[in-house]
C-alpha cells in the first residue's frame, strides 16, 4: 500500500459508503474506500432488494421524507448507473400483493390501502382484493386467503449489483478501493490525521465511518458512541417448480420477492445473534414453512440458496448520518436498518454534500450522531 493521502477516506464498502462515494468523486473530491471482503459483501449485498418508501419502521415521521427523496434518487440512477458501469441491476418499478391469512392481517391490508392511496406525491396507488381477486392475479396462493391488496408504485433492484454499480462508478471518477482493514487513526488536535490500516497509513482530509454493524469498532478510537448492532437476517432462495412470481408477495409472516431470474426469495428472519451469520435449520424450517403455507405449491419448490447477513440497526432503529460530535474532520453514516438498500443513496448523498459543502438538503431528521453522545 502506498501512503499517499486522499481527500476522504471511507471504511466500508456496502450502499452507504459506496454510495457517499459516488456522490463525493462527483463533485471531484479524492476518495479511497477501506473494504476487507470486497464491494458489497456484507448485508448490501445480500437483502431482497425491495425499496418500498411508504412504509417501515420510522414512518411516516422522521424517516419518510427521507426515503420518498432516497426513492427518487434511485430512480435517476437507474437510468445512469447500468449504462455508466456495464452492470444492470435490475432496477425497476414494482407492485407488492398482500394477502391476510387471518383476521388480524385484515387491519394491516387496510393501512397500507390507505398508506399508498394517500401518498405524499404522486407514483402510487392500491386496491382492494376480494378472495378471487387475489388468485387471479397469482392462483398459487393459498385459497384460505381471505382477502388482500395490491399496491404499485415501489421499486425494486439486485442489491449486490447496485452496490457494485455505485463502487464502479465511483472508482471511473477516481475513487480507490483498498482491500484491507482499518485497525486504527492517527489523531491531532480534534482531527483525523490518517487511518491507520493492517498494510500502512492512509494519510486524510477527512474520515467516514460507514462500517454497518462494525462501526462500534471506532468508538474507542474516537472516544464517542456509534450504537450500530447487528439485527441478522436469513433469507431461502427457492427456485420453484413453474414461473417465478410476478409481483412481491406477502401475508401469514411470509415475504416473498420476485427476481428477474425466476428465484423467489422468500425471508427473512429477525434474530439478535452478535455477529453469527451461521446458517441454521430452524430458520429455515420456519421461512420454508411460512413460505408454503402462503403459497402451497413452494412446497415442491428447490432450496436454490440459503444466506444471512446483518443488518446495521440503531437503538432508535434511524439511521446515524452527520459529523462525529467533537470532531471537525469525522463523519457517520450508517445505521440504514431493513431498510438500507432503499435509503442508501440518499445517506450518501447527505454525507457527502455534508462533507463537501457542509448542509444538504437531504432530510436527514432525527439522524444526528449527537443523539448518543448526550452527557
Amino acid at each position: 500500500m502506498t501512503n499517499q493521502a486522499t481527500d476522504v477516506v471511507i471504511i466500508g464498502g456496502g450502499a452507504a459508503g459506496c454510495a457517499a462515494a459516488y456522490y463525493l468523486a462527483e463533485q471531484g473530491v479524492k476518495v479511497s474506500i477501506i473494504e476487507r471482503e470486497g464491494i458489497g459483501s456484507k448485508a448490501s449485498g445480500y437483502n431482497a432488494g425491495g425499496l418500498n418508501p411508504l412504509e417501515g419502521h420510522g414512518w411516516p415521521e422522521p424517516l419518510q421524507p427521507m426515503a420518498l427523496q432516497s426513492f427518487r434518487l434511485h430512480q435517476d440512477l437507474w437510468g445512469s448507473l447500468p449504462e455508466t458501469t456495464g452492470i444492470n441491476y435490475h432496477g425497476r418499478l414494482s407492485s407488492i400483493i398482500k394477502v391476510a391469512l387471518d383476521e388480524h392481517e385484515l387491519a394491516e391490508l387496510r393501512d397500507t390501502l390507505e398508506t399508498f392511496n394517500n401518498a405524499p406525491e404522486p407514483g402510487f396507488s392500491a386496491e382492494w382484493l376480494e378472495r378471487e381477486d387475489v388468485l387471479a392475479l397469482e392462483p398459487r396462493v393459498t385459497p384460505l386467503a381471505l382477502a388482500g391488496v395490491r399496491a404499485v408504485g415501489n421499486g425494486a433492484l439486485d442489491g449486490l449489483e447496485f452496490t457494485q454499480a455505485l463502487g464502479e462508478a465511483a472508482k471511473l471518477h477516481g475513487t480507490e478501493v483498498v482491500s484491507g482493514s482499518a485497525v486504527g487513526l492517527r489523531l491531532g488536535n480534534g482531527r483525523v490525521e490518517a487511518v491507520v490500516t493492517n498494510d500502512g497509513e492512509i494519510p486524510c482530509g477527512a474520515l467516514l465511518i460507514a462500517a454497518g454493524p462494525w462501526c462500534r469498532t471506532a468508538e474507542q478510537w474516537l472516544d464517542i458512541a456509534i450504537p450500530v448492532d447487528p439485527l441478522k437476517g436469513q433469507i431461502i432462495r427457492m427456485k420453484p417448480n413453474g414461473p417465478g412470481l410476478e409481483h412481491e408477495l406477502t401475508g401469514g409472516g411470509s415475504s416473498m420477492y420476485n427476481k428477474t431470474d425466476g428465484l423467489i426469495w422468500c425471508g427473512a428472519t429477525e434474530e439478535d445473534a452478535g455477529f453469527d451469520l451461521s446458517l441454521t435449520d430452524d430458520a429455515r424450517q420456519s421461512v420454508t414453512e411460512k413460505a408454503v403455507r402462503l403459497m402451497p405449491s413452494l412446497a415442491d419448490a428447490e432450496v436454490a440458496l440459503h444466506t444471512a447477513c446483518l443488518r446495521p440497526v440503531t437503538p432508535d432503529w434511524l439511521p446515524i448520518v452527520g459529523q462525529a460530535p467533537g470532531w471537525d474532520n469525522a463523519y457517520i453514516c450508517a445505521g440504514g436498518q431493513k431498510k438500507g438498500i432503499l435509503l442508501g443513496p440518499a445517506m450518501g448523498k447527505g454525507i457527502a454534500d455534508i462533507i463537501a459543502d457542509g448542509d444538504t438538503d437531504i432530510s436527514l431528521t432525527g439522524c444526528e450522531p449527537g443523539r448518543f453522545n448526550q452527557s
